[in-house]
């Protein structure tokens, strides 16, 4: 039976254990490059003992950003900054995926410490950043105050889905064992998959076919262009949580269309259609909230899942893996709390060998920590 320590094998692919570090954006690129900070960061949590570390949502288009400090893809300069980060991983035995995003009429977004509205005069005046103009399905605008997008055309849907594509190469040169398609969370995608924000009168909309030709036309490009022997993920929101959106037996369906398509996991978030992912909500209804929407795609699709959201405790984490429920369980916000979350659940959960408990831990830790353990253990306690 598969626990939260066993490996997993996907494709050509062996994770160590079924702990992901979830995709987080950490608004800090310069023009798309990864800097020493996006080292350190992401190096923390190969060294924390993660089996999966995914790189944050990565811009395949300037235009696609989120915000002016997220990453990208788009250029070849982009390149050597994110393979130093995947060296260093993969030297820590982890594995490493990127997010490849577009932020459709989300995008150029202030960064949530200057604001998390629409980019506007102030941000250009203080910090030198422009607006530019944003595409989507159709001409609706994410709220009030924010740009409304142009309706994307076919040459402009023909450049982005080419713009993912040349991504994946790219992501291929970089050296990751895997790629993460980001449809969720009211990005570009996302939008053209829910009957919320995709009002178009083509073929690309209307019935659940047309509104997710785009999103499989892109899928299929992508899997054709990612080594064969590679996974591939792609994030969906479950439900989108708004009247008359996407369900979750909408999900369910995609999944099973994804899996045909190659698709080897579906990362289970929800929301952000119409405001933040759920995961970030006030009124998210409580830990591991999101695990019943990887039970079910996993179960009804009969393909790999991701869990994520709330799920801070490593014993529900288990459990998770245990009862079947999901593949992997993503940890976010926890492993920025507590990078070494991993290494500290083997010990919660009792896995590590007492004689040794810091057997796992990087060797350079380990050897310190283990003379330390044993120092500790034969002093009284502080209670006496």
């Amino acid at each position: 039976m598969a626990n939260l320590f066993s490996s997993l094998q996907l494709r050509g692919v062996s994770i160590r254990n079924r702990i992901a570090i979830s995709a987080m954006c950490m608004y800090s690129a310069d023009e798309g490059m990864a800097s020493d900070f996006h080292l350190a960061h992401y190096g923390r949590f190969g060294l924390g003992g993660a089996g999966l570390v995914m790189i944050e949502a990565t811009a395949v288009l300037p235009e696609g950003r989120i915000s002016h400090g997220d990453l990208g893809l788009w250029s070849d300069r982009q390149i050597e900054p994110l393979a130093r980060i995947v060296r260093m991983l993969k030297a820590q035995g982890a594995t490493v995926g990127i997010q490849l995003c577009h932020g459709g009429r989300k995008a150029n977004r202030q960064r949530p410490w200057h604001g998390n509205g629409p980019v506007g005069n102030e941000d250009q005046a203080l910090r030198g950043e422009a607006v530019w103009p944003l595409k989507a399905p159709s001409a609706l605008a994410f709220g009030a105050g924010y740009q409304v997008p142009e309706p994307a055309t076919y040459r402009d849907m023909t450049d982005i889905r080419e713009a993912f594509v040349a991504a994946v190469a790219r992501a291929d040169r970089a050296g990751f064992d895997l790629i993460e398609l980001h449809a969720a969370h009211g990005f570009l995608l996302h939008s053209f998959m829910s009957p919320v924000t995709n009002r178009r009168s083509d073929a690309y909309a209307g019935s659940f076919e047309g509104r997710h030709r785009y999103v499989l036309e892109v899928v299929g490009d992508m899997r054709a262009a990612w080594p064969r022997e590679r996974p591939m993920f792609v994030r969906v929101s479950a439900q989108d949580g708004v009247e008359g959106g996407r369900t979750l037996t909408d999900t369910v369906a995609f999944a099973r269309v994804l899996k045909a398509a190659g698709v080897d996991v579906i990362d289970c978030s929800s929301g952000g259609l119409a405001g933040h992912s759920a995961s970030t909500s006030r009124d998210a209804p409580g830990y591991g909230f999101q695990i019943p929407y990887a039970e079910a795609v996993r179960s009804e699709a009969g393909i790999a899942t991701m869990a994520v959201g709330l799920i801070t405790e490593p014993e529900l984490a288990n459990e998770t893996i245990v009862q079947g429920r999901a593949d992997l369980v993503a940890i976010g916000r926890q492993a920025l709390f507590d990078p070494n979350w991993p290494l500290h659940a083997e010990a919660r959960l009792g896995v590590v060998d007492a004689a040794n408990p810091y057997a796992s831990w990087p060797v350079q830790y380990g050897w310190w920590l283990n003379g330390r353990h044993r120092t500790l253990a034969s002093l009284p306690s502080r209670r006496d």
